[in-house]
């Protein structure tokens, strides 16, 4: 591969390296075979890497990563969605679920219990091609995670049970409806792709499943595709961080050996769509926006042709140099509209989307022709140079950045030997775009997208049928239950046992933990400066906090810090929008300025070679803005529209309930980008004013971590903005606490809500680093901190009432909030409140108790390693500090908090602001069903409008 020269001084920076197969031969345990390494060399970004296989063919990948004391493990099965059957959709999902139940000597809940004691964090997710697991954990954790990986990859089935069938069936419903049913959109891309691909193809039916087909699941056909798909022949485990491959090895021949192979797994074929002419479709929905698409068939995931339609998305929908934000976006004849490549194993598909803004008066038939003039439009404008050098240096840019963590680093590696049989294809992925020319993109653009047919989806308000873009053409053949063919019968595979699998294997030493070692200083005009170097990869990440929030409006001037941030975001006096991302893209850089309650929030993320210039673009953003009119209606219209889309999301709602019950009417009770009546009469001079008042550099505070050292960064950082000058003024702010009926139920109206959103909720502590509301955290990890928290376990896992349920403390250090939340399925919406009352009053009277204590101890304390690997751990990190004044000693005075914490201070805690008398009770849902049932909890009941 031909690089440039900033790209072979980044890749030399990182040491990096190439891959090649290997005939050396070590000492390896029986039934393992080394098949390919990829070693260290300069000259190409690539993750070193060992490959092996076990004789059950296994496929093991080792990534050795010592930078800190972690470890990741995945395990990626070869199986999703696409290897469902007809009127069987959402079983690689649901068996997503299963797979965290327990196995034969993992009881129930534990794989999440001891993960989380052993200060880790676990998932899984699953998509069309593959389903994963993984966990990330102190190193001394390896082997026990080993042991919980393998159990239910080989003793996995005889430890299923018909309730634990039914309650994740029901967590799965419960899933779907928060996520596709209850959401604006939700339902978009199952019609579509229903459309988009024949009856019976892989990617017909939705990842979480058809309702009716999870209504027809049965214990018998999930064993049977248990027993297809989840054999270690079709899975590949993966481990990086700091190991050794000769350590790792004997625990993996231990643990996966004896587990005997499954059927064998052939590649499925690929499979693009393909349509011989436009499709309609349409769908009502319960949204503000009307929405139109228009999606093309094209290639398959690792087809030569990817790169350059990757390209051809970014012309026409990526960014503020787009096709279609320079022609719908920045006249508002859309509110939103983008354009992408979106690529699956075995299909991909090129997409355009807007909604159109209602102010424009066009529909979306007049939406469709303005989508396909601006196809037309590739062809007259052509590819220019600067398409093609953005497009490479945002890949080049994100594989670096994507080496930050040991996560990505084995997903990287999972991913790629899953579907390519190459773990490292980093070289490869920039080498193929390295290779995109002009000529290219003009060909994929000519043979998938120009003139071809495509699926025009519209979505539209419920009852506004006639705004379709044109009459639908195309229905869907759905699925006859009465053509549902049994599964294939399997037999059990019987995996033998060499050792005691049920003993728990012992963790060995926590591994030392070095805390980021800081440097401080104070630029000439007053900002702070807390800086650590990290040497992984040669990249600079900076967080700049300058105190100029939304705490500093007046409640007639709400959404004033938010508007102000977003136009920092636009045109400056010397670059406009599109001018000013071109420059970031063509670095590699990203400037991202948001406003919080109390600051004014300025992230950088660089690669280190081009730090100074991206610094001389920070300070044109901050100090020469242009706060043009042009942008400001832009924005300002934008946000009216998100406003009223929000009130079709539930959960919206109930976070705006509750910021009105627990603030009132102060400025803390607003929506932080403003209300209909704040947004409505905003103006520019409000927007200056502000500006001018509040955004000055004295008592801002800049956290960075670079892997320069001191003396080389300290230099840039000052001259970043020297003529900077100012204090702005102390803000003074009083939340005092609303008169509320607590022990009342708020009920918010939403229409159409096939669930409930639920808050519990009082006003509670200021945070604190080492205080009662550290404490208080402490004490909530039992309750409601954690998956295996009482109100999780109760409602999602015993009740299959909700997907998620969790409480916690929050706030800042002026003012503080406990919460307890859940979305829950409409019909059990009473219930689910029953059952939050129920374990808030027995923890409020009863406490933790001591085996619970010992969990959280254990949990928290190992925790630690985890806090401060990547660069944008290490900000947060270090931003406590900074906001806090304190040093990194905080963190042993955290454990010494932890360790002597007594269960009678902790249950003190719990009796003084856990009393559900002294909360107030918000559900959002369909009030004129919800309140019958409401009523027999005898609780008052309020209905409240926002």
């Amino acid at each position: 591969m031909k690089l440039s020269t900033l790209s072979l001084a980044l890749l030399v920076a990182l040491g990096v390296a190439g891959c090649t197969n290997t005939t050396s031969v070590k000492s390896l345990p029986e039934g393992v075979t080394l098949v390919a390494e990829g070693q260290q060399q300069a000259g190409e970004l690539n993750l070193p890497y060992k490959k092996y296989q076990l004789a059950n063919g296994l496929t093991v990948i080792v990534h050795e990563d010592q930078s800190d004391p972690l470890v990741h493990v995945d395990v990626t099965y070869h199986v999703g969605s696409a290897r469902e059957e007809l009127g069987k959709s959402g079983f690689a999902h649901f068996f997503e679920h299963m797979m965290f139940q327990g196995s034969e000597n993992v009881g129930p809940e534990m794989h999440f219990k001891y993960v989380t004691e052993a200060g880790g964090t676990l998932n899984g997710t699953t998509n069309s091609d593959r389903t994963n697991y993984f966990q990330t954990v102190p190193v001394n954790q390896l082997e026990k995670m080993l042991w919980l990986e393998s159990d239910r990859m080989g003793y996995f089935l005889d430890a299923v049970t018909q309730e634990k069938f039914d309650i994740q069936l029901s967590t799965v419903k419960n899933e779907r409806g928060q996520r596709v049913d209850n959401q604006p959109y939700g339902r978009y891309w199952e019609q579509l792709s229903q459309a988009l691909y024949p009856y019976g193809h892989p990617y017909s039916w939705p990842v979480i499943g058809h309702m009716d087909d999870l209504n027809r699941a049965n214990m018998p056909a999930l064993k049977d595709f248990f027993l297809r798909w989840y054999g270690p022949n079709n899975a590949t485990l993966t481990i990086g961080g700091a190991v050794k491959a000769e350590d790792v090895l004997p625990l993996v021949q231990k643990y996966f050996a004896t587990i005997p192979a499954g059927p064998a797994v052939e590649k499925m074929a690929k499979a693009p769509a393909v349509l011989t002419a436009d499709r309609y479709i349409s769908m009502e929905d319960n949204v503000h926006l009307p929405l139109l698409s228009m999606t093309f068939p094209t290639v398959y995931a690792g087809h030569p042709d990817e790169p350059a339609l990757n390209i051809l998305g970014d012309i026409l929908g990526s960014g503020n140099n787009s096709l279609l934000y320079q022609s719908l976006v920045r006249p508002q004849i859309a509110v939103q509209a983008g354009a992408g490549h979106r690529c699956q194993e075995l299909a991909c598909t090129f997409n355009l989307t807007a909604l159109p803004h209602p102010a424009s008066g066009k529909n979306l038939a007049e939406l469709e022709q303005l989508l396909r003039q601006n196809l037309q439009q590739v062809a007259e404008r052509g590819v220019k140079p600067e398409d093609l050098a953005r497009a490479k240096a945002r890949v080049e840019a994100r594989s670096i950045f994507g080496l930050q963590s040991v996560a990505g680093k084995v997903s990287q590696l999972a991913y790629n030997e899953t579907f390519y049989g190459d773990p490292d294809r980093i070289a490869t992925l920039l080498a193929a775009y390295a290779e995109v020319t002009a000529e290219d993109v003009m060909r994929v653009y000519q043979q998938y997208v120009q003139n071809k047919p495509a699926v025009i989806s519209s979505v539209v308000p419920r009852g506004k049928a006639d705004m379709i873009a044109a009459p639908d053409n195309f229905t869907p053949r759905t699925f006859d239950p009465a053509e549902a063919t049994a599964s294939e019968s399997l037999p059990t595979r019987v995996a033998s046992h060499t050792f005691d699998r049920t003993a728990v294997p012992k963790a060995g030493a926590n591994p030392a933990i070095t805390l980021p070692a800081t440097w401080t200083s104070e630029l000439a005009n007053g900002i702070k400066v807390l800086a650590s170097i990290s040497e992984e990869t040669p990249t600079t990440s900076l967080l700049l906090r300058i105190p100029a929030g939304s705490y500093a409006n007046s409640v007639e001037q709400a959404g004033v810090a938010s508007m102000m941030a977003s136009l920092l975001n636009e045109s400056t006096k010397n670059y406009s929008t599109e001018q000013m991302s071109m420059a970031l893209e063509l670095l590699g850089s990203s400037v991202s300025i948001s406003a919080d309650d109390r600051d004014l929030n300025v992230f950088v993320s660089s690669l280190t070679s081009n730090l100074p210039q991206t610094l001389q673009l920070v300070q044109e953003k901050l100090l020469n803005p242009a706060f043009s009119a042009e942008d400001f209606n832009r924005l300002k219209q934008q946000r009216l529209q998100s406003l009223a889309q929000a009130q079709k999301n539930a959960s919206y709602l109930a976070e705006r309930a509750v910021s009105q019950l627990m603030f009132g009417d102060t400025i803390a009770g607003q929506p932080s980008m403003g209300n209909e009546q704040t947004l409505a009469t905003m103006t520019l001079e409000q927007i200056n004013s502000f500006y001018q008042t509040f955004v000055k550099p004295a008592g801002a505070q800049l956290v960075a971590v670079s892997d320069l050292p001191q003396a080389e960064l300290l230099p840039l950082l000052a001259n970043m903005a020297p003529q900077w000058q100012g204090k702005a003024p102390e803000l003074n702010l009083a939340l005092p606490a609303p008169k509320v009926q607590t022990g009342a139920i708020y009920l918010v109206h939403k229409d159409q809500s096939p669930q409930s959103e639920i808050r519990i909720v009082r006003r509670a502590m200021p945070r604190d680093l080492t205080g009662e509301f550290y404490q208080a955290g402490l004490m909530n990890f039992t309750l409601g901190g954690n998956f295996n928290s009482r109100i999780n376990l109760n409602l999602r896992e015993d009740k299959g009432y909700t997907y998620g349920a969790r409480s916690g403390f929050g706030g800042d250090k002026q003012v503080g909030m406990f919460s307890a939340s859940a979305a829950v399925r409409a019909d059990v919406t009473r219930e689910s409140i029953e059952e939050f009352l129920k374990e808030l009053n027995n923890y409020q009277q009863k406490g933790i108790t001591a085996e619970e204590l010992a969990f959280m101890r254990s949990a928290v304390n190992q925790s630690e390693a985890l806090r401060y690997e990547t660069p944008n751990a290490k900000l947060g990190f270090m931003a406590q500090m900074l906001e806090f004044n304190v040093g990194a000693e905080f963190t042993q005075q955290r454990n010494q908090i932890l360790q002597q914490s007594t269960q009678a201070q902790l249950n003190a805690l719990a009796s003084r602001y856990l009393s559900p008398e002294e909360m107030v009770i918000v559900v959002v849902g369909e009030a004129d069903k919800l309140k019958p049932e409401l009523e027999k909890l005898q609780l008052p009941i309020i209905d409240m409008k926002l």
